[in-house]
């Protein structure tokens, strides 16, 4: 086998490992027999909402095997395609089995990402909640920068993206904003970015040009569908009502259109500004609500079924997932992928917030060391 099919082969088996390894494949396996065997009862369909769960995991599980069932078929047969163009002699029979490798590779990477994004809720819609953390204006324009970018990275994918809520800082920036992330499997993309983000740079609003540190905190979780149920009682909700703020004309500043909604037990709290009725923001901010308490399960369930549960605080404001330093000569560094970039122009509207998609594509494809940042 020539060098160039050998580092094809190579991607191949390397892209079908990672997701072996994330199913934990001989458990998926028997999950999946499992499954086919109880769509075949003609007694499943007397509980609907079960068999649909059912139905779905089986669909979801089904493509991840077959997936990596297919390219492991594809590849033993270029390879055979290879070595026999190489016992006849025939170079244009080897170069054909070659490109095939080549193609085959690329279509294993990309479809790595898909598969390893089997989660309950990966193919939901989710919710990006930022918040500015102590610092003022500093941490309030980090904040506004982490909009921006998150924002970008949604509409470069083809995203839809819609602004929940957006409270702007005292003197630049925002204090904060939710924002909803419409697409194919947006949560599974961004849920690793929750946590605390950290930024420093020469400060733009210090006429010393001393460095500070800047702190704003993500939370992302999944929008829940039709096929997830979440109760909620009506008596563990405190909610009120305030005018929306920034620009919508004059009704929605002048009339108390906004919903806050707090979740007592959990002290959960979640807003909508987004729409001029109140009817329609409540029912949002009750959305967002359902999505919080389904995202809190869920880690609660994956945390316990790895073996090592921690609690999760409100905001997570003691740890630090993500740090950039910005540098003279517009270089930026993101310290937990290790990625730098120079660029004349805008970074912040244009080099920084690529590095938002290469960070989440190499923390979902398990490429990224996890480690905090002290």
């Amino acid at each position: 086998m020539r060098a160039e099919g050998q580092a094809h082969i190579d991607r191949i088996e390397a892209a079908v490992a990672l997701v072996k390894k994330s199913l934990d494949w001989d458990r998926a396996l028997r999950r999946l027999d499992e499954l086919d065997a109880r769509v075949q009862d003609p007694n499943l369909w007397n509980d609907p909402k079960k068999a649909q769960a059912i139905t779905r995991e089986q669909k979801l599980l089904k493509d991840a095997v077959g997936t990596v069932q297919d390219i492991s078929t594809q590849m033993a047969d270029a390879i055979e395609f290879i070595e026999l163009g190489e016992m006849e002699g025939d170079d244009s029979v080897v170069a054909d089995g070659l490109d095939a490798l080549k193609k085959l590779a690329d279509r294993a990477d990309a479809d790595k990402v898909k598969a390893l994004l089997s989660g309950e809720a990966d193919a939901n819609d989710t919710y990006i909640e930022i918040h500015a953390g102590a610092g003022g204006t500093e941490s309030q324009d980090w904040a506004e920068m982490l909009f921006r970018m998150y924002t970008r990275w949604a509409e470069k994918r083809g995203y839809k993206v819609e602004t929940m809520e957006y409270a702007a800082g005292d003197q630049a920036g925002i204090k904060g904003a939710t924002i909803l992330v419409k697409g194919e499997n947006a949560y599974g993309y961004a849920k690793t970015e929750s946590g605390v983000h950290r930024l420093v740079r020469i400060s733009p609003y210090d006429s010393s040009a001393r460095r500070h540190t800047s702190f704003s905190s993500v939370w992302v979780y999944p929008v829940v569908d039709d096929n997830i149920e979440i109760e909620v009682n009506e008596g563990d909700l405190r909610i009120d009502t305030y005018r929306a703020s920034g620009a919508g004309g004059q009704h929605i500043n002048t009339t108390d259109s906004a919903v806050r909604i707090t979740h007592i037990p959990t002290g959960i709290v979640v807003a909508s500004q987004g729409d001029r009725s109140q009817h329609k923001n409540r029912a949002t901010a009750m959305n967002m609500l359902k999505a919080r308490l389904y995202e809190a399960e869920l880690a609660k369930r994956e945390a316990a079924a790895a073996g090592e549960y921690q609690e999760k605080t409100e905001i997570g404001w003691g740890r630090q997932i993500r740090s950039y330093v910005l540098q003279p000569y517009q270089m930026v560094k993101d310290l937990r992928t290790g990625t730098v970039s120079t660029a004349p122009g805008d970074v912040l509207d244009g080099d920084l917030d690529a590095f938002i998609a290469a960070a989440l594509a190499a923390r979902v494809t398990g490429e990224a060391e996890v480690e905090d940042v002290e």
